[in-house]
Parts: C-alpha cells; sequence; structure tokens
C-alpha cells in the first residue's frame, strides 16, 4: 500500500496547469479554463465583445470532441465566420439566412432617445448603413440595418437588455425578417448613410409598405421628451463595456438647421467628420491615395497619416455624412493587401503641423483641391455612389483613345482587364471590369484624374454594372 496520498483536485489542476504553461508569442487566441459546466456559448461569448469582435469560439467539454472543433475552428477561422463547436448554436445565435437588420424597441424612456444616440451605440460592433425610427403602441422603435448579419449578431449579443442611460431606456433587440430597408428621406427619424442625395421631406417621412407590413403602419412621431434642465443621466453600460456615449448635460432637443435634431454636449452623427483609417500598408498608401480614395464619397479636406505609426491615418471629410457614408462603404475593404478599418476619431478636426515641425509631407490640406466631387449642390456625382466594385465607371475619355490604349494604361496599373466597353450613346465614357474589387480600388487611386491628352483628365468611379 503506497504511503503518498491522492492529489487533490486544487493540486491536479495546479500541476496540468504548469504542464500547459510553455513560452508563446501573442496570440488572437485566448485559452479560458474552470469554465461552469452550464454556462453557455453566448455568455462566453459576451466576455469578449467589449474587446472586440469574437471571431470563434471552441468548447472543449469533453476529449473526444477535441480533434472535430478543432477542424471547425479552422475552417471558420478560414472563412471568418463565428464557430460555435460544442455542437448546437446557442438560442437567437446566427444562422444561416439569418438578417443583418435588426428591430428595436427602446422602453421607459426618460431621456430623448435621437436617431443620432443610436448610431453612436450601434456602430461600435460593425458598419451601420441605414436607421428608421418611428414609434408604435407607444413605444419610441427603430430598424436598423448593418452592413453583414454578423455585426447585426454581435450588436444583439451585446446591448439586448442593457440601458442606455442609467435605470431608463433600455433596449429590446430581436432580429427583423426585413432583409434591406428603404429610406426615403435623410432627417432626424429616417437616415441612409450610403446615400448623401436623399431630400429631407417634410419631417415625417412614410414607410414602404414592405417595412410597414411586419409592424403594421406606424405613426412616424419622434419623442419630444426632455430631460429636466440640470439632469445628467450616466450612460447605464458596464465600465469598460466600450460605449463611450458622452452623458448628456442638458438633455433637450433641438431641431438643427439641416432638420436635424440635437442634443447638447453630444457629439453626434451631425458632429465628427473625421475618420481614424487604420491597418494601412505604410509602405504603399500616400496622403494622396487616401484623398483620392475617400473621396469617392465626399470631399476630402485634410489627410494625416501617422508619423509614428504609419498604418494608422486621420481624414477629414467636409462634413459628417460624408463621413459616415465613407466609413460605410470603405471599412472593412481589402487594400495594397491589408484590409482597411475606418472609425469615427475622437478628434474634431485635423492639425496642420506647425511651422519647422518635422511631417515628412505626411499631413496634406485639400480643403481647396479642383477635385472635389461634390463641390457642386446638385451634382450628379450625388445620385452614383457606389460600394467599391470589381466594374469601375470612366468618364471624360477624349476622342482619340482607343480600347486598347485604355486597356493598356490599366494593365500598366498591374490591373488584369476582364472586360471593357464603351457606352454607345457617349463614347466619352466607358465601363472596365478588372480581376478583382482590390484591383479596381488599386487602379482608382493611380488613374484618377489622370491625363490623357487633349486636356482631358480621366474620371473613374466604381459602377454598379457588369460588363
Amino acid at each position: 500500500m503506497s504511503n503518498s496520498t491522492p492529489a487533490t483536485d486544487n493540486e491536479s489542476d495546479k500541476k496540468k496547469f504548469k504542464e500547459d504553461k510553455s513560452p508563446s508569442s501573442p496570440s488572437r487566441v485566448i485559452h479560458l479554463r474552470q469554465i461552469p459546466n452550464d454556462v453557455t456559448e453566448a455568455e462566453v461569448i459576451s466576455l469578449g465583445l467589449p474587446f472586440g469582435k469574437v471571431t470563434n469560439l471552441l468548447m472543449l467539454k469533453g476529449k473526444s470532441q477535441k480533434a472535430q472543433a478543432a477542424l471547425q475552428a479552422v475552417n471558420a477561422t478560414q472563412s471568418g465566420n463565428l464557430a460555435i463547436t460544442s455542437g448546437l448554436a446557442p438560442e437567437g445565435g446566427i444562422l444561416p439566412g439569418q438578417s443583418s437588420v435588426l428591430r428595436i424597441i427602446v422602453e421607459n424612456i426618460f431621456y430623448p432617445v435621437t436617431l443620432e444616440v443610436l448610431y453612436q451605440i450601434f456602430s461600435k460592433f460593425g458598419s451601420v448603413l441605414k436607421i428608421i425610427t418611428f414609434t408604435r403602441n407607444n413605444q419610441f422603435q427603430a430598424l436598423l440595418q448593418y452592413a453583414d448579419p454578423m455585426s447585426a449578431y454581435y450588436a444583439k449579443m451585446g446591448l439586448d437588455g442593457q440601458s442606455i442611460y442609467t435605470a431608463c431606456c433600455t433596449l429590446r433587440i430581436d432580429f427583423s425578417k426585413l432583409s434591406n430597408l428603404k429610406v426615403k428621406y435623410n432627417n432626424d427619424k429616417s437616415r441612409d448613410f450610403t446615400r448623401l442625395d436623399l431630400p429631407s421631406g417634410d419631417g415625417q417621412p412614410s414607410l414602404e409598405p414592405s417595412i410597414a407590413t411586419p409592424f403594421g403602419t406606424p405613426n412616424i412621431i419622434f419623442p419630444s421628451y426632455a430631460g429636466a434642465p440640470g439632469f445628467a443621466p450616466a450612460i447605464g453600460f458596464p465600465q469598460g463595456a466600450g460605449f463611450p456615449v458622452p452623458s448628456v448635460s442638458h438633455a433637450v432637443t433641438t431641431p438643427g438647421a439641416s432638420g436635424q435634431m440635437t442634443i447638447p454636449n453630444v457629439t453626434s452623427v451631425s458632429g465628427n467628420s473625421v475618420l481614424l483609417v487604420s491597418n494601412l500598408n505604410p509602405e504603399a498608401i500616400t496622403p494622396h491615395g487616401l484623398f483620392i480614395l475617400f473621396g469617392v464619397y465626399g470631399d476630402v479636406h485634410r489627410v494625416k497619416i501617422m508619423y509614428k505609426k504609419k498604418e494608422n491615418a486621420l481624414v477629414q471629410m467636409a462634413d459628417a455624412t460624408q463621413a459616415q457614408l465613407a466609413m460605410s462603404h470603405l471599412n472593412g475593404q481589402k487594400i495594397y493587401g491589408k484590409v482597411l478599418r475606418a472609425t469615427l476619431s475622437k478628434h474634431q478636426v485635423v492639425q496642420l503641423p506647425r511651422e519647422g515641425q518635422e511631417d515628412q509631407g505626411l499631413t496634406k490640406d485639400y480643403s481647396n483641391s479642383p477635385l472635389h466631387r461634390f463641390k457642386k449642390p446638385g451634382s450628379r456625382n450625388f445620385q452614383n455612389i457606389f460600394p467599391p466594385s470589381a466594374t469601375l465607371h470612366l468618364s471624360n475619355i477624349p476622342p482619340s483613345v482607343t480600347v486598347d490604349d485604355l486597356k493598356k494604361l490599366f494593365a500598366n496599373t498591374g490591373s488584369t482587364v476582364k472586360a471593357f466597353r464603351f457606352f454607345q450613346k457617349d463614347c466619352k465614357m466607358a465601363l472596365i471590369q478588372l480581376s478583382s474589387v482590390e484591383e479596381a480600388v488599386h487602379a482608382l487611386i493611380e488613374l484618377h484624374n489622370h491625363d490623357l491628352g487633349e486636356n482631358h483628365h480621366l474620371r473613374v468611379s466604381f459602377s454598379k454594372s457588369t460588363i
């Protein structure tokens, strides 16, 4: 009989931990131990949400599952999807065909909840494309469309049941049956961040039948709740949850000149026109390149590539709506081999370098550039804003330039030309299809405003058409 006593569970755990511990470099993977058996996948995912997007989850509830689970995790990493590998997705989890549209009900409203406030909160989980607000059964509600279903999933996971302000304005979130919202007006009740050209309407926009049908025909009245002067409601999100919505010191809504509602001291959509652009390729990107690319979605006034961290840059647009438009279209776009990230910056303006300050030409002012696409009110450019695509629209082509000339021009930028055709009624315009969206982005940056001779400079934009 052995004199040694059996190791306690605690000692056993320490021994296992010691055996597993080995030097390793930082990675995106976090290993969690001693998770209670009754914890759900959703609860584990929610732990990571305040710190960024969770792309994979591997629940190892038994040794026999490890091989299959690991295989699924690898596949999910390659496809960029969330992998819940314990066998079943959590209730309400992402499913094939799930909508990117959320239906939001705000309960117990005591302070004003504006479209801008919703945008600030929900944009932390992905690119918000459209928002429609309305009241139904005396409840303030909203339909909010993300660029992708995964962002909608994360937002629902992180925000459902949370309160915007302490003990009030509680969010109840479900997935909508709709796949796309149709917005007629850009005002304080509805907004399409992908369209600059929409009218403001009469302030009482009606919903499209496709939207009204699932929920009845709501009476769209923006709630005129006004907190008493002097009250400063604190944001009800837990500390560190990653929702930097400013507190409201004077919760009184006042109509702005543009028809938008504004709340004093709240940095809203109507306020910030500066974007923080990150994960750039410092070997390839230039201020001019960012000026041309972001200029597709608005007039860029200033660009600053960070002196000590050149993969980051600030881009200042003409106004906040243009900043939202550029962010919704370019965030997640691959450029020079890296996936670009665009978010609203904490800065309100891009500062020019002081005289004598070392800058290496990384800060540029484009306020008076002749290349601005949207300087003319009512310009047709407002109606031709599309997401990055492999097909480019070319215009301002002189008569002497041939198909072969243009194909050669694009081939010299490293592009592979798949198709080309002139417009039948106007030979000054053409469509050219390249082999990928990334190639088209590079070609647009390099060739927009290219001198074709005869006082003609090539105009390049993304097209919704294919050849």
